[in-house]
């Protein structure tokens, strides 16, 4: 995110909206422990003031220390100004060590950040029994039919100057990366909508225009979005300079955990089962198949062989027995 001047960062606290509480409550009830969040990329605090709220101690940190300045004072929110240049290790021996964070929160920051080193950090801090990642982001906003169409003809001039990265944001988040498995709220390549109700003065909303960052990369090109003769058209639409509109950010949500990987012992009891099963099952297969004709043949045989034995051994038992019998008569008569 570009760096902010003092003058914009006030203007970008003045604008942004306060995210739903309950947004924090629905989250927080998802995670196992309520120790320790992480609002990264956190601005002025928005994030990290509600986070409070369900957690015991809360770590904000940001790129920009212009916002860093505004933000939301609290005995248990800590705020820590943390470079581009900052080592992962570092950031993770800030945030209390690996396996210590029960829910990460990156609200409208997560398209600015280098997301493979953002990740990193995160599966590493994360707990990964009962801790959540949570992302956000909106890119539009409804206020009136009156100064929606002048506020469309904006967005529409800001096309020369996006970057790849604010047209994720854009893009509701639609294309960002996200490695991690869905709870039911939003999944990679699939956000769930919602809305953020907030109020509105015409030089709030100008404020918000001029921080808004196609504009400020429109500018930095020697190009001016938001001049006067557009100032002049949303003044007039928006009716009485000091009135106070009711307004609503569209944005998008997706909220995961760490991916369950099977360790490789369980893997290769689990293939030692299944080698197991397959012979167990070829085994009965075995059992189950009917002798050949020729197999008939020779058993028949064999059992025709072993009845006459049989017989034979009945007979001699007799004759013997006969024998015997006949001895012992001439003896003793």
């Amino acid at each position: 995110m570009a760096a902010l001047s003092e003058k914009e960062a006030e203007a970008y606290l003045d604008a942004r909206p306060r995210y739903p509480m309950d947004w924090y409550k629905k989250i927080a009830a998802r995670t196992q422990d309520h120790k320790f969040a992480w609002d990264v990329g956190t601005g002025s605090g928005q994030a990290a003031i509600g986070l409070v709220e369900h957690y015991e101690n809360v770590v904000a940190t940001d790129i920009n220390e212009a916002q860093l300045k505004r933000a939301v004072k609290h005995s248990r929110i800590s705020y820590h100004h943390t470079p581009k240049h900052m080592a992962e290790d570092e950031m993770v021996a800030l945030l209390g060590g690996e396996n210590s964070v029960d829910l990460i929160v990156a609200a409208q920051a997560v398209h600015f950040f280098d997301t493979t080193t953002f990740y990193n950090v995160a599966k590493r801090v994360l707990r990964k029994e009962g801790g959540l990642i949570a992302i956000w982001v909106y890119n539009d906003i409804v206020i009136s039919s009156e100064i929606d169409p002048i506020m469309k003809i904006l967005v529409d001039s800001t096309l020369p100057f996006r970057t790849p990265i604010m047209n994720l944001a854009f893009d509701s988040y639609k294309t960002l990366p996200f490695p991690f498995e869905s709870i039911g709220m939003g999944s990679e390549g699939k956000p769930v909508r919602l809305d953020i109700p907030h109020k509105l003065s015409l030089k709030g909303f100008i404020g918000f225009l001029r921080s808004w960052q196609p504009a400020m990369k429109a500018k930095e090109q020697g190009v001016e979005l938001v001049n006067e003769d557009l100032i002049n058209k949303f003044e007039e639409a928006w009716g009485d300079e000091n009135q106070v509109n009711d307004v609503f950010y569209k944005a998008h949500m997706i909220v995961g955990k760490i991916k369950e990987v099977k360790c490789e012992s369980e893997q290769v009891s689990k293939d030692g089962n299944e080698d197991l099963l397959h012979q167990t099952e070829v085994g009965r297969k075995q059992e189950r198949r009917q002798p050949s004709d020729e197999e008939n043949r020779q058993i028949k045989k064999q059992n025709t062989s072993e009845e006459k034995k049989k017989i034979q051994v009945k007979m001699r038992h007799a004759r013997e027995k006969i024998c015997t019998t006949s001895c012992y008569k001439h003896k003793y008569l």
